[in-house]
């Protein structure tokens, strides 16, 4: 098992590095093992989600979304006049090409079925 002393904490402001250390002692205590602190201490002890999603804040992430959408529409050039849209589609036939079907035969017919293969090449 992992201590708190093994863990680096070169790169970690100071105020974070005291975070994490909290969150790793108080996950010692068995009054509040269920919170799984020691689990999250390297995100603070915080193991929610990145941003709120309660109905009741001020804004929800589906309203962010929608606004993310709405700008993006007004924010984006239409399509140029001069755009060149193909969508001709012809039928090319069905089945294996003459190679490809010798090739078939050859796996699946046998010997005898080779001979009639390559008799009719």
């Amino acid at each position: 098992m992992k201590r708190i002393t093994d863990l680096g904490f070169e790169s970690v402001p100071e105020h974070a590095a005291r975070m994490i250390r909290t969150a790793w002692a108080l996950g010692a205590r068995d009054d509040l093992k269920y919170l799984n602190l020691r689990k999250w201490a390297h995100r603070l002890g915080f193991r929610g989600h990145f941003s709120t999603k309660t109905r009741t804040y001020p804004t929800t992430l589906g309203a962010l979304r929608a606004a993310r959408a709405a700008w993006q529409r007004r924010h984006t050039p239409p399509p140029s006049p001069t755009t060149l849209v193909i969508a001709h589609w012809a039928y090319e036939g069905t089945g294996l090409t003459p190679d490809l079907e010798r090739l078939a035969a050859l796996i699946n017919g046998g010997p005898a079925r080779e001979q009639a293969v390559t008799a009719g090449a």
